[in-house]
Order: C-alpha cells, then sequence, then structure tokens
C-alpha cells in the first residue's frame, strides 16, 4: 500500500510542481512583458481544474505518509527527532503555500490589473520556489539526509 500511495503522492507532486515551473517560466515573464493579465488568467482557469485536486493529493497522501513514516503525530514537530525534521519542513511550506494562496485569492487576484501584476507574480514565483523545495526535501528524505 505504501508503493502505491507514494505514486498518488508523487504524480501529485508532478503536476502541481511542474505546472507552476511552466506558469513561472513561460506564461509568467509573457504576461510580465505585455503588461497583460489574460494569459495568467486563462493558465490559472485552466490549471486550477487539474492543481488543485494535485495538491489535495498531495496533502492526503503527505499526511498519510507521515503518518506511516513516524505515527506518533504529537513528534512531527520535535525537531530533536530526525523522521521529524522533513515532516515539520513539508508541514511549514504547505503552511506558507496556503497563506499566499489565500492572500492571492482575496487580495490579488481581485483587483488583479496591469498595474498589480507585479503583486501576482511574486505570489507566483514564491509559490514555485516553495513547491521545488517541496519536491527537494521529499527527495532529501526518501534519500535519509534528514537522518
Amino acid at each position: 500500500m505504501h508503493s502505491y500511495i507514494l505514486l498518488l503522492h508523487l504524480l501529485g507532486a508532478s503536476i502541481w510542481t511542474g505546472g507552476h515551473l511552466l506558469l513561472a517560466l513561460t506564461v509568467l515573464p509573457d504576461a510580465l512583458r505585455r503588461r497583460s493579465t489574460e494569459a495568467l488568467m486563462r493558465f490559472e482557469s485552466q490549471f486550477e481544474r487539474i492543481g488543485i485536486p494535485a495538491l489535495a493529493v498531495q496533502v492526503l497522501t503527505g499526511v498519510w505518509l507521515a503518518h506511516d513514516m513516524l505515527p506518533d503525530i504529537t513528534m512531527w514537530f520535535n525537531l530533536a527527532v530526525p523522521m521529524a525534521r522533513p515532516i515539520a519542513l513539508k508541514l511549514a511550506l504547505l503552511a506558507l503555500t496556503v497563506i499566499l494562496a489565500v492572500d492571492a485569492r482575496l487580495r490579488v487576484i481581485p483587483r488583479l490589473c496591469a498595474e498589480s501584476l507585479n503583486d501576482l507574480a511574486w505570489h507566483i514565483v514564491a509559490v514555485t520556489l516553495i513547491a521545488v523545495v517541496f519536491v527537494a526535501t521529499g527527495v532529501a528524505f526518501r534519500a535519509g539526509w534528514f537522518y
């Protein structure tokens, strides 16, 4: 069962991280150059249909995998426990992602225009970097670099 859950987790990570890399490295530079929000909003509406479920799969499978590796949930933030370090880091990254997403959805996107495009750009870059750190943390976790 562990292998199937890990596979789902990796597929979710591939979609989430890959989508954000595509957004940050191709769609965003073009939108900034043109000072146009249209391509960003089109990408967002299309990506949301697969990106949000992929993130949800990552969260659910991530919690399952963390519990499988360290069943005592109270230990997940005990940094003296080597196995808890990547779990705590991934949960902190998740919290940052949620904060950025809520801020973008409630504050940035409703007033998005050519003049406020840079604000959304910073959110996109930050979420993309966080997604890459998520993946790197997972690789480090599996490689045993934390313990």
